[in-house]
């Protein structure tokens, strides 16, 4: 009996030490429709990883109706080190950036800066006149374009079904005709704009016909540039007056001030065994991508697809608004009625990578009726993730909000975020 008390005590100061570092109140699981028990699935599960050496370590961060039931950091920052992983670490977030993008370009919409059915050219002419691609010659990266049927809209960039594909990780034909333009994929670098970027992407062809087909690019990236054209800031001026402060988001930056720099986690790769090993701090045929990218002190290259980085804490914060309608601790960021848009089917029939049961809605995957009956995710449930092995997602029906990131590319064991995501629900009670 006193040992179960232990235990019970235990758990309550682990909380309560929760809810001193977050605003959503924090109490026993149990309290709050979740298994204590049954949690602890989840510390198993990634320390199963951790000892395969298969990973470093990651943070997990789920919230349920407004409190947090699981906020843990296992494993290693910097195993090499032996670096323990602290909770508040800073990590690349990569195309998490995304849905932050497109709630900016929704406040926009608010604002009547714009339509989504606007072309994306009223405010970026290098996109007037697009042009797709017919064919393309391998041996010099020459090709032949057609007219396209109509121009690139705001939509069919929030839908990723722009024909833009993505520099250096989309199609080998993409990365091809992108790399013979000078267009970068936005992160890891050390020197450029996303504006010059964008301003050269403009000029070249769609890899298909607008609206046609769902193909994950550069998108966000365009939109990005729209957020700074429209509103007359960079990118990292109006996440931080209109979406970071607003929010209490404190640790989310496209690049991190000095006094921050020792809490940016390790990057993470993998050897020919397929074990987690510290990334290079300079990988690619010519070292293209610096892994320290956000410590760069003069950098200016704010990419709207993949950019920022932050905390589990920080992006729970913003996801929290989003279940809540917008709203979050009396601050509104957008309304109920745009976070209804941006979680419809926006794209009809058509698949997203291959998939013909999920769909997309403006910024994020959509969880339909067909795809969950697949999964654990109720209908309506919305998220993404990043290159670096993070994902997320909100599910307004359970009011579950959850983040599991690592920082690790590539990741042979990816299966671990779907594990996670199973672990989660079969403790909701």
């Amino acid at each position: 009996m006193k040992k179960a008390i232990a235990c019970l005590l235990l758990v309550v100061c682990s909380y309560q030490t929760i809810s001193a570092q977050t605003s959503a109140s924090v109490a026993i699981p149990e309290n709050k429709g979740f298994s204590v028990e049954r949690l602890q699935r989840i510390d198993k599960l990634i320390q199963r990883y951790i000892d395969s050496g298969w990973i470093a370590g990651a943070v997990a961060l789920v919230t349920h109706n407004g409190h947090t039931v699981y906020y843990k950091a296992l494993g290693y920052d910097d195993k090499e080190q032996h670096k323990k992983l602290e909770k508040d670490a800073i990590f690349r977030i990569a195309s998490q950036t995304k849905a932050i993008t497109s709630v900016a370009i929704m406040q926009l919409y608010e604002e009547g800066r714009l339509l989504l059915d606007d072309p994306i050219s009223k405010y970026i002419p290098g996109f007037k006149n697009p042009a797709v691609l017919n064919q393309f010659n391998k041996a010099d990266s020459s090709y032949t374009t057609v007219p396209a049927k109509r121009e690139v809209t705001i939509r069919d960039l929030l839908t990723h079904t722009s024909g833009i594909s993505y520099a250096q990780i989309g199609t080998p034909v993409a990365n091809a005709i992108y790399a013979k333009a000078g267009v970068v994929g936005g992160i890891g670098l050390l020197d450029g704009t996303s504006a010059e970027n964008i301003e050269r992407l403009a000029h070249l062809p769609l890899m298909h016909q607008p609206g046609e087909h769902f193909t994950y690019g550069l998108n966000t990236d365009v939109l990005g540039y729209l957020v700074e054209v429209l509103s007359g800031q960079s990118l990292a001026e109006y996440f931080r007056e209109h979406i970071f402060e607003p929010l209490g988001m404190k640790d989310s930056y496209f690049y991190l001030p000095k006094e921050k720099y020792t809490r940016l986690a390790m990057l993470h790769s993998e050897d020919k065994s397929k074990h987690v090993v510290n990334m290079e701090p300079k990988i690619g045929i010519n070292g293209e991508f610096y892994r320290d990218y956000p410590l760069d002190p003069d950098g200016k290259f704010y990419s709207g697809g993949g950019g920022l980085v932050s905390t589990a804490y920080d992006y729970t914060l913003f996801m929290e608004s989003l279940m809540n309608g917008g709203v979050l601790n009396g601050k509104r960021i957008l309304s109920a009625h745009s976070i209804r848009l941006m979680t419809q089917n926006q794209i009809g029939d058509l698949y997203v990578n291959g998939s013909r049961l999920t769909k997309f809605g403006l910024g994020f995957e959509i969880v339909t009726d067909a795809a969950s009956g697949r999964s654990t995710s109720p209908p309506g449930t919305f998220s993404w993730g990043g290159m670096f092995s993070s994902t997320y997602w909100i599910d307004p029906q359970e009011k579950i909000t959850a983040q599991f990131v690592l920082q690790q590319f590539p990741n042979s064991h990816g299966d671990l975020g779907e594990k996670f995501k199973v672990l989660v629900y079969q403790a909701l009670q």
